[in-house]
């Protein structure tokens, strides 16, 4: 089995910091994990258009108490944590470049649990890209849960999007201890099948068996660029909780881009996605 020893959440100023918090004590009970829960957020003066941020006094001091009272929230979230029974979690506070704070800390993760961009939560204090951004620098696989409020349960019935790729099979690999443990799980594949060339003993539905997982395979035609929409339509069809595919996407200097079916997930997500890059 490829046990998950540690779990590092995302804690911010946002509204849903407490779901995401409460999500990662129930997943680190399940699993028997060690949860760690790390504040990092970009500061507000960052934030600040440039020609008001070398324009004055109160521009600065506004930033300042966005910061102050992002901080305040996240410790009010840690201390209402704290105060409730369940596993026990350490808290820590990320200093200085905010990025590279996280990403240098989810290297020592087995599984990093993340929450989706909410557009109306100016609380937070995070970018657009952060989910994806984490997940391509840091190399670890991560559980994203969407900000709309979705079934309690993770990881009864679960869906595999299966593609042939890097990415598929680290996602795989990184969600087998919830696999194992999942009441029934299902794999999807999209495209044309085609017979093998030479007789191919490994497929995904045997790698599963051999890690104690039956899956039911379903094989669909080619969908293009809406296989995004289709992933989820098909979650929601088999009452799935809890959604593992590949993360797709490169860096490019700055910006990290992301592919149609990753995006389409990562914005419009309504179950969490077990993801791997």
């Amino acid at each position: 089995m490829n046990d998950i020893k540690t779990l590092l959440v995302h804690t911010d100023g946002g509204q849903h910091c407490a779901d995401r918090l409460r999500m990662a004590r129930a997943l680190a009970r399940q699993l028997d994990a060690q949860l760690h829960a790390l504040y990092s957020v970009r500061s507000a003066f960052t934030e600040t258009p440039i020609e008001f941020a070398t324009g004055g006094v109160i521009p600065s001091t506004l930033a300042h108490e966005l910061d102050e009272s992002r901080l305040a929230s996240a410790r009010k979230v840690k201390a209402q944590g704290l105060a409730e029974p369940g596993v026990p979690f350490e808290w820590h506070e990320g200093h200085g470049l905010w990025f590279s704070t996280f990403t240098q800390q989810a290297r020592y993760a087995d599984l990093l649990v993340l929450g989706q961009h909410d557009p109306e939560d100016i609380n937070s204090g995070m970018p657009t890209d952060f989910v994806e951004s984490v997940v391509i620098a840091s190399g670890r696989p991560a559980l994203v849960l969407p900000y709309v409020e979705t079934t309690r349960t993770l990881g009864t019935e679960v869906l595999v999007a299966w593609k042939e790729t890097p990415e598929a099979a680290r996602a795989v690999s990184a969600a087998l201890p919830l696999l194992q443990r999942a009441r029934r799980v299902h794999v999807a594949m999209w495209g044309e099948s085609e017979a093998p060339e030479t007789s191919q003993p490994l497929d995904i539905r045997s790698y599963l068996q051999a890690h104690g997982v039956q899956a039911d395979v379903h094989q669909h035609g080619a969908a293009g660029a809406e296989v995004g929409d289709l992933m989820q339509s098909l979650a929601v069809d088999l009452s799935a909780d809890l959604l593992v595919m590949g993360c797709y996407g490169h860096a490019r200097a700055r910006e990290f881009v992301l592919g149609g079916a990753s995006r389409t997930v990562l914005r419009t997500m309504v179950l969490p996605v077990l993801t791997a890059h």
